[in-house]
């Protein structure tokens, strides 16, 4: 039997020799492969090897041979011609000698390969650095004594750029990694220096991991829930010098965007700040002799709606006053006629420019002067404006303040106050609310029983008035029984028309009072899209509106018809005013609350179903104790409400929203007419919550002091 023949081993492989060369007997190879966009970075390359007065690489070099075959002492470099024209350009600019010794690769005379070949081979099986390499590289750098500076002069970039990178750099190392093996993209990596904390980082990747909603912006969102960013109105109008004064910390600002001034981390201390200097320009203002002042940091939408705004006049200007805006003028005159040929202002000139027309805006905007007698009964908005400056709007009449007529039709004294002559002999002090509730506590009324605060009541039932519009919109049978039902009454039975739940002439209702949650409630934004989504259907000329109108389709006709229909619905709980022709009665109000009942009714309108969800802020943080516990009793039992009674009022609000979350539990004004009692049992209520005291001794009328209301529904 035949021996199987022995595999004969590959030979060893030995490397070219390295070895210095004078500069100048190395030339260019005309088999260098690069020939498109030579001289691209080659300004940057020539930097760095004068910033190192070194080569990190040398030359791959082949000798250059005579017609016999003969080493002529010369050498070409197919591999490195970068470098070539970097160091030729050092040795023009007097900074390395035409003869100076350059470390070069020899390639061995017999090699196997071609200089074609190992040009291309040197420009193509290179990789690139991973970023993440780049990031660790200059944080070893700065941590090495560099600064960001010097690293970003080093590397010809921004000094912002390697900031970004030393950020990155600081990323949580499990994140890094995911980075590394290509499971997120750099977009990504950078949404997460938004929070330096890298356990945070670690849960909110968790959390979105999975999920196919991975936007940077999203990351960013996540990391920053619990904080406010700089640009808040709320952190301009405070400053950020008195925050950190205050003791305030803050999150690093985000280096990714041109907008990231960083975020606010102790969101109680800012409102605090916020709420502090607002009573304290309210109490300023008050001093002017206002009824009222309302604070808010956000005024809502309509605020003044229905309000009687007072007539005023602007100060006269003083003669120093009227002298300054007079050479203000002719300054800003005589500039714009020396420089009206020039194609582009000098800056400073420019500047002034911007100086004096802001100067002369201010003399524009002095304040108003009012009767003082006008003053007496009308009050004073405060707010935040989107910029952080102080927004004050002077001079609006409520309708219960409104003057009182005698029989011959004459003033004779404020509503509910003292008259003209009074405000002369001395200044009230005006009522401020912040956010609805009073700034100070108010003296204590006796036998002040009532079931929830009016402002509270009025919130509510501004829920449950867009979520009836957006039931009875998505219900055409329903809105045209209604449109019927009032037409019918106007025409046959000549009914008043106070207190209409529904007005025919669609008039939209705006919400003075609401809570913060209201724009976001699902019921609002459906009916918003609705509105929208018909608008943007709708011709804008009246011709062509109405031929619209006739050839659309009968289902269409009855869901606009439906959408029209409940833009006028007014299921809005106001207080009665029996004193004034304006405002509601009573009687009104009785029938406005019965038919939106009817209505509710109709469309078999559920308030959980609709989206509503009891929480701290939209009621359980605005009662007291007993009312806490009672809703809890009621929509988890009772064993529940005993688990809490012994928190502390804050505590017990946040508890009891996590307990309510899916009890289907509402407050009064929100449940159906019909509806029994919710959740818990029918029983009368237990001992402890058998009276309205809260922690402190008061009884529920005690600590809110208003005056008494009816129900609700």
């Amino acid at each position: 039997m035949a021996k199987a023949a022995k595999k004969k081993p590959a030979p060893m492989i030995v490397f070219s020799r390295a070895r210095d060369i004078p500069f100048n007997r190395i030339r260019l190879s005309d088999s260098n492969v690069r020939e498109t966009d030579i001289d691209v970075g080659l300004d940057e390359l020539t930097s760095d090897i004068e910033r190192r007065e070194d080569l990190v690489q040398g030359l791959n070099v082949r000798a250059i041979l005579d017609a016999d075959g003969n080493e002529t002492g010369d050498f070409e470099t197919p591999a490195g011609g970068r470098r070539y024209r970097s160091i030729a350009r050092l040795v023009k600019t007097g900074r390395f000698p035409e003869d100076g010794l350059v470390p070069c690769i020899v390639k061995k005379a017999d090699a196997k390969t071609s200089a074609i070949d190992d040009s291309l081979a040197e420009n193509t099986f290179r990789l690139a650095l991973h970023p993440l390499d780049q990031f660790k590289a200059f944080k070893r750098m700065v941590d090495g004594g560099m600064s960001t500076k010097e690293v970003a002069s080093a590397y010809f970039t921004t000094q912002r750029y390697v900031e970004q990178r030393l950020v990155l750099a600081k990323v949580s190392p499990v994140l890094h990694e995911v980075y590394a093996q290509n499971g997120m993209t750099l977009a990504t990596l950078e949404a997460f220096t938004a929070h330096p904390d890298h356990g945070r980082q670690e849960q909110v990747w968790d959390a979105v991991k999975q999920s196919y909603y991975r936007e940077p912006w999203r990351i960013r969102q996540m990391l920053t829930e619990t904080s406010v960013p700089a640009s808040d109105k709320r952190a301009l109008f405070v400053g950020i010098d008195a925050y950190i004064a205050a003791g305030g910390s803050l999150l690093p600002r985000y280096l990714f965007d041109d907008d990231g001034e960083g975020w606010l981390e102790d969101v109680p201390l800012l409102d605090r700040l916020v709420a502090e200097k607002l009573k304290a320009a309210a109490d300023e203002i008050a001093t002017e002799g206002w009824k009222w002042i309302a604070v808010d940091i956000n005024l809502p939408y309509g605020y003044d709606h229905s309000l009687r705004a007072l007539a005023g006049t602007f100060a006269d200007l003083t003669d120093e006053e009227r002298a300054a805006r007079d050479a203000l003028r002719e300054e800003y005159d005589r500039l714009e006629a020396e420089y009206e040929g020039a194609d582009e202002l000098p800056d400073e000139i420019d500047q002034r420019l911007g100086e004096i027309e802001t100067a002369l805006k201010a003399f524009e905007k002095r304040p108003m002067v009012y009767d003082p007698a006008d003053i007496a009964i009308a009050g004073v908005f405060i707010g935040i404006d989107a910029d952080g400056s102080l927004l004050v709007d002077r001079g609006y009449v409520r309708s219960e303040d409104e003057p009182q007529m005698d029989a011959d039709g004459a003033g004779t004294r404020e509503a509910g106050g003292a008259g003209a002559d009074s405000v002369a002999a001395s200044v009230q002090r005006a009522v401020i609310t912040l956010s609805g509730q009073p700034a100070e506590p108010e003296e204590e009324e006796e036998d002040a029983i009532k079931p929830l605060p009016e402002r509270l009541v009025t919130e509510l039932t501004a829920h449950r008035t867009l979520a009836l519009r957006d039931a009875v919109g998505a219900n055409p049978h329903v809105a045209l029984t209604a449109l019927l039902y009032k037409v019918v009454r106007d025409t046959f039975q000549r009914a008043s028309t106070s207190g209409a739940s529904l007005q025919a002439s669609v008039t939209h209702v705006f919400f003075r009072e609401q809570g913060k949650d209201l724009a976001e409630a699902p019921y609002a934004k459906s009916v918003m899209r609705r509105h929208e989504d018909w608008k943007a259907e709708l011709p804008n000329e009246e011709d062509a509106l109405w031929d619209w109108l006739a050839t659309l389709d009968e289902a269409s006709r009855l869901a606009l018809l439906a959408h029209c229909v409940a833009y006028g619905i007014n299921a809005l709980y106001e207080r009665p005013n029996p004193y004034s022709t304006t405002g509601i009665s009573q009687a009104g109000l009785d029938r406005r609350m019965a038919e939106a009942d009817r209505l509710a009714r109709a469309v078999g309108l559920d308030m959980v179903d609709a989206g509503f969800r009891t929480t701290a802020e939209n009621y359980l943080g605005r009662v007291t104790k007993p009312r806490i516990l009672e809703a809890v009793w009621e929509g988890a039992g009772e064993r529940a409400a005993q688990l809490i009674d012994h928190l502390k009022k804050g505590d017990m609000a946040k508890e009891a929203e996590r307990l309510l979350a899916d009890s289907g539990w509402l407050p009064e004004p929100l449940r159906r007419s019909d509806a029994c009692n919710q959740g818990g049992s029918s029983d009368t209520l237990p001992a402890f919550l058998s009276e309205d005291i809260d922690e402190d001794g008061l009884s529920y009328a005690e600590e809110n002091n208003e005056a008494p209301m009816i129900a609700a529904e």
